[in-house]
């Protein structure tokens, strides 16, 4: 196994009870690493480990790991998929895009569209964005929810508690059917993102990453905090904690999200299959005939 000199990053950002609070995460901490250069070492022996720990992964074909990703626009979630899987099998690895729900997918409860795209046993699956724009996007912009068709009666005021209590029975089923559930809050700074946003204008070969919608959501800062805040609160849990991480820094947000995916995977102590004694029979006669034929 490849080694990791920064598996302390897995624990420093992950929060699993009701305790957190949003402002005390600096969206610019690198937890004293002060190298860019060290860090981008570290990330790239970080794709070798979890290389390996995917094969294994697919190997076993008993779990299966969901990587969660939420974050305000710019915020860095497409280059850090990007990154932590770019040494992973692709045949082992599917990822699932949420944006605006389809008229199929209202017609269902808010759940159905994750529930159809989850990863196999022995698959790395991403959510670039997820069932938690319910309590997010759709708690912000109260005129999402009247589009949902859900009956007046089951509209009460209490419906983001209700909501955050589904996501997290659906975390225990899954969780206890084996599939790993990594959730990951990508934090930026407004000033971050005003300067991505704008480098976005500036570049040509980034002005079709900008959406105008960018910038009405911009606006909307303040309610998103308290919406992200709140979801974190009320759905990290000891079997399915969030990891909040500063994202002003790709360079660190990378290191740390990597850091977690494979201290997760290694506690699941992955190993190749083990051969029954028949199995072990049927590879002895398989390799006798097939050297006969040579």
């Amino acid at each position: 196994m490849a080694s990791f000199p920064h598996a302390e990053l897995a624990r420093r950002y992950c929060v699993s009870d009701a305790k957190f609070r949003l402002s005390k995460v600096n969206p610019g901490d690198t937890a004293g690493l002060k190298s860019k250069d060290k860090a981008v070492d570290a990330s790239g022996a970080a794709v070798t480990a979890l290389c390996e720990l995917q094969e294994l992964l697919y190997a076993q074909n008993e779990w299966s790991v969901l990587l969660l990703f939420q974050a305000m626009d710019a915020a860095g979630k497409d280059g850090t998929i990007k990154h932590v899987l770019s040494g992973v099998n692709p045949q082992g690895c599917r990822v699932a895009t949420f944006k605006a729900p389809s008229p199929a997918e209202l017609s269902h409860d808010f759940l159905w569209r994750a529930s159809n795209v989850l990863p196999h046993r022995g698959e790395i699956g991403v959510f670039n964005r997820s069932y938690y724009e319910e309590v997010l996007v759709v708690r912000v912009h109260p005129e999402f929810l009247e589009k949902q068709g859900l009956p007046k009666p089951l509209l009460p005021k209490n419906i983001w508690a209700e909501r955050f209590q589904s996501i997290n029975d659906f975390e225990r089923h899954l969780t206890r059917s084996g599939t790993v559930v990594l959730k990951f809050f990508l934090h930026v700074s407004p000033e971050e993102q005003r300067k991505r946003l704008l480098d976005r204008l500036d570049e040509k070969e980034k002005n079709w990453k900008f959406e105008k919608g960018d910038l009405k959501e911009r606006k909307l800062w303040g309610q998103y905090m308290t919406a992200y805040e709140q979801m974190v609160q009320n759905t990290a849990t000891e079997f399915a904690p969030w990891y909040v991480v500063p994202a002003d820094h790709k360079w660190f947000t990378r290191l740390v999200v990597s850091s977690v995916v494979i201290e997760r995977m290694r506690a699941l102590g992955l190993r190749v299959p083990v051969l029954s004694a028949t199995e072990e029979k049927e590879v002895v006669a398989a390799r006798a005939a097939l050297k006969a034929r040579t």
